[in-house]
């Protein structure tokens, strides 16, 4: 049983991919991250050994910090930054324990990072459904801070080039449909994150971006919110922000509710 100052992996398990998910921090050392060098989901990477420099920059209202085993790295830098007036925790039994049991991500599947540690993705302008998915699951999932770049569509390769973005959602790039699969399913599958909420939902927003809607009834209502909030935003960033929610809604559904029904009208009580 974690003690106060600690939260258990089935704990943070539930808050991961959902907008009160704490800003989780991986202080593990490069020996340690060099033996299993991947993360758990929605994590940072940041030194144990220079926590005085970047405390200041932690802009969330709770943390989890991540060592091997959940001991003296973890411990010592989470009261370092309750120190600094940061509500902090670490994570009972360390990456190892996490690793046991939860998904975790693959450090070699994201792009480079730009000198804030964030990286950064390109793709066409005016998102639909994959190009609003996809950025969900990378800052729910993979980098809470991630960057997103929309611009015309022959330009998105030149501006990759140009400003380190990775590409995603077009032809002829390693982040793009596969087959029968969409750049949702790719991106769920290459970052380690075949959960069954995550796999149930890319059944949905591949139904929904293939035009393929009899593969999840809920796919119809999906690509109607999708095209309905594509009228409403004529800046792609601001519809970004209002896809996030539509998101968070349709995973919630797909983890806590899929069993779930509403009639009308309400069954009354027996007398």
């Amino acid at each position: 049983m974690p003690s106060f100052l600690e939260i258990s992996p089935d704990k943070l398990s539930r808050l991961i991919g959902t907008p009160a998910a704490p800003c989780i921090i991986d202080v593990r050392t490069e020996e340690d991250f060099t033996l299993d060098p991947r993360l758990v989901p929605g994590s940072i990477r940041r030194g144990h050994a220079d926590v005085a420099s970047w405390a200041g920059e932690i802009d969330a209202d709770a943390v989890v910090v991540v060592c091997q085993r959940g001991a003296k790295l973890s411990h010592g830098v989470a009261a370092y930054l309750r120190h600094a007036g940061i509500e902090a925790e670490t994570l009972e039994g360390g990456f190892e324990a996490w690793a046991a049991a939860g998904p975790a991500v693959p450090e070699k599947k994201l792009p480079r990072r730009d000198g804030q540690g964030r990286t950064v993705w390109v793709t066409r302008a005016r998102p639909k459904i994959d190009r609003i998915a996809c950025p969900w699951l990378i800052r729910r999932f993979v980098d809470p801070n991630a960057v997103f770049l929309f611009v015309p569509a022959p330009e998105v390769l030149a501006v990759g080039e140009r400003f380190a973005a990775e590409p995603f959602d077009i032809e002829d790039v390693f982040w793009s449909h596969r087959g029968e699969l969409c750049t949702f399913d790719v991106m769920v599958e290459e970052f380690g994150l075949a959960l069954e909420p995550l796999l149930r939902l890319a059944k949905i927003v591949r139904a929904a971006d293939t035009a393929r809607l009899d593969l999840a009834p809920e796919a119809a209502g999906l690509l109607a919110a999708s095209l309905g909030l594509s009228r409403m935003y004529s800046d792609d960033l601001e519809q970004l922000e209002a896809g996030m929610l539509l998101y968070d809604a349709f995973f919630r559904w797909c983890r806590d509710a899929t069993e779930e029904t509403h009639n009308w009208p309400a069954p009354k009580k027996r007398a």
